[in-house]
């Protein structure tokens, strides 16, 4: 009896744990900063890798999200080390130093941090290279620890700590000159070339560094614990590879010239167009820059465009699809960026409704490129090797068994130049990440986002 009071005290003695207090307050502090790959307010609302992650695992707790954005790298892990902030989720690589400091969740990412040159210029190859010549950084990043580490075998390495730029604005400052080198993870490397396609990575200081969430430094392990769990899940289920597939799998495939020629144009020809976009998009509640993007990979922003199969106009429309929206000129620009605009919307009604967004937009691209009929072979054959056809990711590496007779014969519609479909969207998908970067939606401020991520 004595026992069982002693241990009834000891019990209620017994301090909530840190899970217990986040679902007792209900609201998860994360902090984090505004990037491609982590978190920025898109057309559609919040989006980004972290955003996207950091979303799925309040949902999985049952509170609300609060993100605290901060603007410099350095401010990350002492919001975590004092107890601002329950986790980090911004992309960041896991450190001895760091790990003095907080606790990490399981690696979600594995990259290569490389030093970045300009195109044209000799490619630097090792530590001798960069002697005498200006190599700047960010502060509060690991790159300044890995270079203060390599200083030891390279006295004369000199590098400089900017307080004020962040990995997008250093690595622009190689692309224009203004600093010969700096040093970025392959992940950012890929997504930025689009925008600075002038850089070039040169040799790797680092392979296989691991990205993870930051955490507390607590005896507690239940916030880890969840965390694990939360990756351990995700993995399993796909989720993960979804996501990554989602915010990266249309850069691997690089055009500098092409992407040299979109920012040229984008300055001199989407002026002329960009209204009639906008009325297009809001037409059918879209978002222009995708409708620009789409122009772009058909025509270039050609509006007396015209190829061998008789597509013409901005949006390539046949004069089939052209007669079936009502379009009397495929030449005149609004009628075929109107048209063309409703013909994508036509094909996203077409799609079942368990086909959820962002995949319902490349589905319906590839079906623009390719046609409906073959992107719904391409499904039939996707459910056939045991995938999920309402993922584009599954979708997408069995489109190539429609140029393949064996399995071609086995669809109704035959033969496609699948390849062409998964580069179509690829291209389209890159050109609207550039506007959507070079452009972006209105940004709210600095925000607490709660009411949208409590949703089940």
């Amino acid at each position: 009896m004595l026992a069982c009071a002693c241990a009834v005290l000891v019990t209620c003695s017994q301090p909530p744990s840190l899970l217990e207090e986040i679902q007792r307050v209900g609201k998860l502090r994360v902090v984090t900063r505004i990037s491609p790959v982590t978190y920025y307010h898109g057309p559609n609302g919040p989006m980004g890798l972290e955003y996207d992650l950091v979303s799925g695992f309040a949902r999985r707790l049952g509170v609300e999200l609060e993100l605290i954005t901060v603007d410099r790298f350095s401010e990350l892990i002492p919001r975590v080390a004092s107890g601002q902030a329950h986790l980090a989720a911004a992309g960041l690589t896991v450190t001895a130093e760091r790990a003095q400091q907080v606790d990490f969740g399981p690696p979600y990412q594995f990259v290569r941090q490389s030093l970045v040159y300009k195109r044209g210029h000799d490619r630097p190859r090792d530590l001798a290279d960069l002697l005498g010549r200006r190599v700047e950084v960010g502060v509060g990043t690991s790159y300044v620890d890995r270079l203060a580490r390599l200083q030891r075998l390279e006295p004369g390495l000199v590098f400089t700590e900017n307080p004020e730029a962040d990995v997008a604005e250093l690595l622009l400052a190689v692309a224009n000159e203004q600093i010969d080198y700096t040093v970025a993870d392959s992940n950012l490397i890929d997504i930025y070339r689009n925008l600075a396609p002038e850089i070039r990575r040169g040799f790797d200081l680092a392979t296989g560094d691991a990205l993870a969430w930051a955490l507390p430094k607590r005896h507690d392990r239940s916030l880890r614990d969840a965390v694990a769990d939360y990756f351990e899940s995700i993995r399993h289920d796909g989720q993960l590879a979804q996501l990554m597939d989602r915010y990266y799998g249309h850069t691997k495939r690089f055009d500098y010239v092409g992407t040299r020629r979109f920012i040229r144009d984008m300055q001199r020809k989407l002026p002329r167009y960009r209204e009639l976009f906008e009325n297009a998009a809001a037409a059918i509640g879209s978002d222009w820059r995708l409708l620009a993007a789409i122009g772009y990979q058909e025509s270039h922003w050609d509006p007396r465009a015209v190829s061998p199969t008789g597509v013409r106009g901005i949006m390539m429309l046949t004069s089939r699809t052209a007669g079936v929206i009502g379009v009397n000129d495929r030449i005149d620009p609004e009628q075929s960026i109107v048209g063309g605009a409703h013909y994508l919307a036509r094909l996203k009604r077409r799609l079942p409704p368990e086909i959820a967004e962002p995949d319902r937009t490349w589905f319906a691209l590839a079906a623009y490129n390719i046609g409906y009929a073959h992107v719904s072979d391409a499904r039939k054959l996707t459910r056939e090797a045991g995938l999920d056809d309402r993922l584009w990711i599954n979708v997408r590496d069995n489109l190539s068994k429609l140029a393949q007779k064996r399995w071609y014969r086995r669809t109704r519609n035959g033969f496609a130049p699948a390849w062409d479909a998964v580069r179509y969207v690829e291209n389209v998908r890159n050109y609207y990440d550039i506007l959507l970067w070079q452009d972006p939606p209105t940004q709210e401020p600095p925000i607490q986002l709660a009411e949208r991520a409590a949703g089940g």
